[in-house]
């Protein structure tokens, strides 16, 4: 839809002249006064108000105030004769976007028309992109009811206004970047840039670069002058992921960084004072690498100033249907496809699997869900094997020695896979038989008439 403009004017020649130049390109509305202006912004949304300021009666700047008191404020641009323009800058101070004199040149004001109209449109999108990200990474939109989930939420509760430098720790896939996008948009950072790199990423010789930046000539291809990411977090948060695989020198030279809150960029020794909040990741034991000697045991010190370990799926195995559910839905959402459904059997295979990629092996399972089943119910029987049969050595970390799981030897017959179902069911259900019945499809009666046939699997309430 065109933009809609209100043009007020006493003249009738200037308003019907900014009219006929106008209303190839929007949506026109006149008012000879601002007793008639007031009725039709009281009537009518408008995208752009342009006002004479000087009229009989009340001046342009009665409409300038009524107009951007409005909910939706319009853009307000003041025309003016020569002799007022400090009035006019007055508006200006008062809420006007700018002002021309008169005689208008047409060209000029749809020039400004357009100009104001992209940075409204910019304005807008940006306020949008902040309120979708305060959602998304907000502890709300962290999906999960698990204790060990709710125990790392509340430590980024108690952090996030602070700006402390945080370490988060935890398995590849654990959503370490999600937990540091929720600091920093929790933060009284949250409106600044949070800018992420990922340290393996990047070769050695190019990561101190891109850390701290490079002058002209600093190096052989250096054609120019480049800020790096810590100057590009400035009154934001920078977010170092796999922060063990720097190299010893960008140890030094961000145990310095840390230290006098200044950095300098290669092939200069002008010290840049910035200000960023420092979060860093890492999958790998930093302790272990300090008494091994990879890691700087100052360095180390530094960062460890709070520490949040995230749990793997395997310690949140009742949030896995809760994060099943959501990402199915998403993906079946983005790509136009009908929603797919888990059957209770099924759920109990994906539960009781160790998902040793976490959360991003188990998102990606959902997308290849989405697009292979296009809607319908899943049995487990739909299951990539390796969910029924994980080996060995899909069981790393923490609790891959829980009787969640136990690794089969060879391949499972039909009645060693429902017993596997059975037992599974009977530990999430912690022995409850008519939850473990539930979680199975299946009667208390046909479960108890099981457990009578294997009574070996049954565990404790």
């Amino acid at each position: 839809m065109p933009a809609t403009i209100l043009i007020v004017d006493d003249e009738k020649h200037t308003r019907e002249g900014l009219e006929l130049a106008l209303e190839d390109q929007y949506d026109v509305y006149l008012a000879e006064n601002p007793d008639e202006a007031f009725n039709l912004l009281a009537a009518e949304k408008f995208d752009v108000v342009v006002t004479d300021l000087k009229m009989a009666g009340k001046s342009g700047m009665s409409v300038i105030d009524r107009a951007i008191s409005l909910p939706d404020k319009p853009i307000c641009i003041m025309m003016t004769a020569y002799g007022t323009v400090d009035v006019a800058v007055e508006a200006m101070k008062r809420g006007a976007y700018d002002f021309l004199t008169k005689p208008v040149n047409l060209e000029k004001l749809e020039i400004l028309i357009t100009r104001a109209l992209e940075s409204r449109q910019t304005k807008q999108e940006n306020t949008e992109l902040h309120e979708r990200l305060d959602k998304k990474y907000s502890f709300e939109g962290i999906i999960g009811e698990s204790g060990s989930l709710a125990a790392v939420l509340e430590r980024v509760r108690l952090v996030a206004p602070a700006s402390t430098t945080v370490l988060l720790e935890g398995e590849t896939g654990t959503g370490k970047e999600l937990i540091a996008q929720a600091l920093h948009q929790n933060s009284p950072r949250a409106r600044n840039a949070f800018v992420p790199v990922h340290c393996a990423a990047l070769p050695a010789n190019l990561l101190e670069s891109e850390l701290f930046g490079h002058e002209k000539g600093a190096f052989t291809g250096a054609a120019e002058k480049r800020i790096g990411r810590f100057e590009a977090a400035h009154e934001g948060t920078l977010f170092l992921d796999e922060i063990g695989e720097i190299d010893a020198s960008t140890q030094v030279k961000l145990l310095r960084f840390m230290e006098t809150k200044t950095l300098e960029r290669l092939g200069s020794i002008q010290p840049i004072q910035v200000d960023v909040r420092l979060i860093c990741a890492t999958n790998c034991d930093l302790n272990s690498m300090v008494k091994k000697g990879d890691f700087r045991e100052d360095l180390y010190y530094r960062l460890d100033v709070v520490k949040i370990q995230l749990p793997s799926l395997r310690e949140r195995v009742d949030d896995i249907p809760l994060l099943l559910e959501n990402f199915l839905t998403q993906f079946a959402e983005e790509n136009g496809f009908p929603n797919v459904s888990l059957t209770p059997k099924a759920m109990t295979v994906l539960q009781a699997y160790p998902w040793p990629g976490n959360i991003r092996e188990l998102r990606n399972f959902c997308e290849n869900l989405v697009v292979l089943k296009q809607g319908g119910s899943v049995n487990e029987y739909d299951l990539d094997p390796r969910f029924l049969n994980p080996s060995e050595s899909d069981v790393t970390g923490p609790g891959a020695d829980s009787p969640m799981y136990s690794p089969p030897s060879g391949s499972l017959s039909k009645e060693e896979n429902e017993k596997r179902l059975l037992r599974n069911a009977l530990v999430q259900s912690r022995g409850n038989r008519t939850k473990a019945a539930q979680l199975m499809g299946i009667s208390r009666r046909t479960l108890h008439r099981k457990i009578l046939r294997w009574p070996e699997l049954d565990v404790e309430s």
